[in-house]
């Protein structure tokens, strides 16, 4: 084989059905994928000009073709043998169906990069057979997932379109059932618990160890199954809360995003209560960290090292939960003490793997892997299980299959509208998943995760994509997403994009609201942007002037950036939710039951253009008028019904940085820094950046900046991030081969851009989503530091893969289309 070359993945026929309705094959998938779009859920798409179709060959492989690459710069190049050996492929998490009833573009589907640090050498994994036709995706190592290495521009193969997108299909989600079945024994622990006793957390520290040993993520899910299904069988009849504690852990969380419990003791904290309860000095344990990496491990080998007279009485789920949250809620003067001896008494009861995962809970990591979505689809499965065992009656397979795909359904819908397990598990158990819609719906004071926009890069994209279709251009604001809530007390709220509650932040908005709403309006969920203000001369002010404002005890007399608030949509009006609407009715009803109040309160500036003239002149007039350019969306049918916590395709943002840029700007955290030179001596010159792999609970390394600030700034950001200096990279940074000076507590969040991307042997964004190498970002420039955002909100790999492929794309006009295309992504 040519040198340079890729051998060509196996052909492999489609996945079935896929959550109960089958998918079918496109006659040329990558044509379709680049040249049309679903924008329209009725099926309907607009169609451009392209060449003829290939025919797709199942029997004989694509030619190969070279590949050109532009190497990163940034950092000296690895040696030939880190390249090859710098990934171990694995699954990545399922990602449950939308509510769409059209099959959308989808996703890359991901190799998990190596978890090796530094330049630490993998060994490489055998290569395995092909599989028939159909294959069992929790295969970490099947050569399958090498498809989604195709480089975009280079010819790739023929393929559905709708591979890629790791959902589990008809089959899985029975195999998922069998297996979970099979395997109560496995995690359940020894001698078990009886019916209406608290859960063990030994239960549970045995199901996270499990799963943190496996990267197929159908054992995962199985296994999480598998312990769920103990949980419901083994509660008394009236108990919901085993069910509901047992999936907060399993999440990492103690209450709704909300309500603003959060885990995340810091390091210092930690490695004191440590101390405390082996009796081992703080020299000793620092040490060990530094060999170690990571606390939790630090923990549990101190606490197996320490002799004990007694047996201590074991820890369970309840006690844990009890003692995480009292952490978790403390404040005040003699708040360390009492954190650190609640931590103490936690230790000292520690058996086996315990110790570990409570110290991770406690840092806000658990680190094995599990993201929430896997969660969701194993709570809907356990409950199908327990249903049937209870109901003595055994489904054939056709009819068990429907029920697990209606549940996980039924869950994953019901939680994108009510986002609260506080509510959602109660009502799962008491009315079970056929009463679950009736009982759970959008409600005022719990807020959604807000839908987002996709990046485009020109006009003409814009209008390729909804040809034919009704749509609207709105303002794009530079301000921060409020979701305004009016309870049916009377009582407001508002919420970040991050479910924070920010009425204690916008004392002023909490003023202003009633008088621009109109007494027709009972109770609403009304999405908008709060936006800095001059109210003497109307002029918006930037993103940055916002950010001075105080985030705690805002007094309105004390008061001296003012926000103006922009209604753009109507998510919910006296006891009705408005998701399933148009956006035409939800802009009608918007108009209807608010009224502008100068200064206070507008509606979303818009324009229906039609012609690319309209939206470039709409365009200009946004940004003269201190915006950021604009939003496009779909205005009538199903495409343009309102789709929480989705970044979908059917509402595309236009920035005026898009037109010459890369297509997006993205909020990276900052993870280590390097010592400054000439002027900039005393403080860091550079910073290397990361962005966050949700799934994984990993950052991952992809570039290192330098451009983009002023002398004070970067005297502002060393004042910033030195106390956030750590001796040695955090054991879930996935470092490649950066070496910065020193090394960050990820906690800052930077807005970035960049002039375009490009394949890298040095950093580990994305690695395994294009191909084995990371992405990096060529001269990425500072824009502004993001408070409204903490370091898990960072830009996902995923985006990043596919803003890379799209540049591509751009680059090779008549290129074939791989993976990633223009789906929707998000949450689900």
């Amino acid at each position: 084989m040519p040198k340079g070359t890729r051998p060509a993945p196996p052909q492999q026929s489609t996945l079935g059905e896929l959550w109960g309705k089958k998918k079918k094959r496109e006659p040329d998938a990558t044509v379709a994928q680049d040249d049309k779009m679903n924008v329209d859920k009725t099926g309907e798409s607009s169609k451009r000009k392209q060449a003829p179709p290939a025919p797709v060959a199942a029997e004989q492989p694509p030619k190969a073709k070279r590949r050109r690459v532009v190497a990163s710069d940034d950092e000296a190049e690895l040696p030939s043998a880190t390249k090859s050996e710098a990934a171990m492929s694995s699954e990545a998490e399922p990602v449950p169906p939308s509510d769409d009833e059209d099959s959308e573009p989808v996703k890359p589907k991901r190799k998990a990069a190596s978890k090796a640090k530094g330049n630490d050498k993998v060994k490489a994994k055998p290569k395995a057979k092909t599989k028939p036709a159909i294959v069992e995706e929790d295969e970490s190592d099947e050569p399958e997932a090498e498809a989604s290495s195709a480089s975009s521009g280079d010819e790739a193969p023929e393929e559905d379109p709708d591979e890629g997108e790791e959902e589990i299909d008809e089959e899985e989600a029975t195999q998922n059932a069998a297996t979970a079945l099979s395997k109560t024994k496995e995690v359940d622990i020894e001698g078990g618990w009886k019916e209406g006793q608290p859960v063990p957390y030994a239960a549970l520290a045995k199901v996270f160890a499990l799963i943190e040993s496996t990267t197929k993520r159908l054992e995962k899910t199985s296994l999480l199954t598998s312990f769920l299904l103990l949980v419901i069988q083994r509660s008394a009849p009236s108990d919901t809360e085993s069910l509901l504690q047992a999936v907060y852990l399993c999440i990492n969380r103690l209450c709704p995003d909300y309500v603003g419990i959060e885990l995340g003791i810091g390091e210092s904290l930690l490695l004191k209560a440590i101390a405390e309860s082996t009796g081992r000095s703080l020299a000793v344990i620092r040490q060990d960290l530094k060999k170690e990496g990571d606390l939790g491990l630090v923990a549990k080998n101190s606490k197996n090292a320490q002799k004990t007279l007694f047996k201590p009485k074991p820890l369970t789920v309840p006690f844990v939960f009890k003692n995480l949250k009292e952490i978790a809620s403390s404040t005040g003067h003699s708040s360390q003490t009492k954190k650190v001896s609640i931590i103490t008494k936690l230790l000292a009861a520690c058996q086996g793997e315990e110790a570990k995962y409570i110290i991770r809970s406690l840092e806000g990591k658990l680190r094995i892997g599990n993201a929430e979505r896997t969660v969701l689809v194993a709570l809907a499965h356990a409950a199908v299980l327990a249903e049937q065992e209870k109901a003595a009656k055994k489904l054939n397979t056709e009819k068990l299959t429907a029920r697990l795909e209606h549940a996980a359904e039924v869950i994953k819908s019901v939680y994108s509208e009510l986002p609260s397990y506080d509510l959602v598990i109660p009502a799962l158990l008491e009315v079970g998943v056929d009463g679950l819609k009736a009982r759970c719906k959008l409600t005022p004071g719990v807020p959604l995760k807000p839908m987002l926009a996709k990046p485009t890069k020109a006009i003409g994209e814009v209008l390729d994509r909804f040809e034919g279709k009704k749509f609207t251009c709105e303002y794009k604001y530079d301000g921060e997403r409020a979701q305004v809530h009016k309870l049916e007390d009377g009582s407001f709220a508002v919420f970040s994009r991050n479910s924070e509650d920010m009425s204690k932040k916008y004392p002023d908005l909490m003023d202003q609201l009633p008088r621009c709403m109109k007494a027709t309006a009972k109770s609403f969920v009304l999405d908008a942007e709060a936006v800095a203000v001059d109210r003497k001369t109307g002029q918006l002010k930037p993103f940055q002037e916002l950010s001075k404002r105080k985030r705690k005890d805002v007094k309105v007399e004390d008061i001296e950036v003012w926000v103006c608030l922009f209604g753009f949509d109507l998510l919910y009006l006296n006891g009705e939710s408005l998701l399933h609407r148009p956006f035409t009715e939800r802009r009608e009803l918007l108009r209807e039951h608010f009224q502008e109040v100068q200064g206070e309160f507008a509606f979303a500036k818009s324009n229906d253009c039609e012609t690319t003239e309209e939206i470039q002149t709409f365009l200009e007039d946004s940004v003269k008028d201190g915006c950021e350019g604009l939003m496009v969306k779909m205005l009538e049918t199903e495409a343009s019904h309102y789709e929480p916590s989705r970044r979908s395709v059917n509402w595309l943002k236009l920035k005026k940085d898009y037109l010459a840029g890369v297509g997006d700007s993205l909020d990276l955290a900052v993870v280590g820094g390097y010592y400054g030179k000439g002027k900039r001596t005393n403080v860091y010159g550079a910073f290397l950046l990361a962005c966050y792999d949700t799934d994984g609970e990993q950052f991952q390394t992809i570039c290192k900046i330098g451009t983009g600030f002023s002398d004070e700034a970067l005297q502002q950001h060393y004042d910033v991030l030195k106390p956030l200096e750590l001796t040695k990279p955090r054991g879930d940074i996935q470092i490649g081969g950066a070496k910065p000076d020193v090394w960050f507590e990820p906690k800052v969040v930077w807005e970035v851009l960049t002039a375009d991307l490009s394949l890298s042997p040095v950093y580990t964004a994305a690695q395994g989503l294009v191909e084995d190498r990371g992405i990096s970002l060529r001269f990425p420039r500072f824009i502004r530091v993001r408070d409204d955002k903490g370091a898990d909100d960072a830009t996902g790999p995923e985006q990043i893969a596919e803003m890379y492929e799209r540049q591509v794309l751009a680059q090779n006009k008549g290129g074939k289309k791989g993976k990633g295309g223009d789906g929707d992504d998000g949450f689900w």
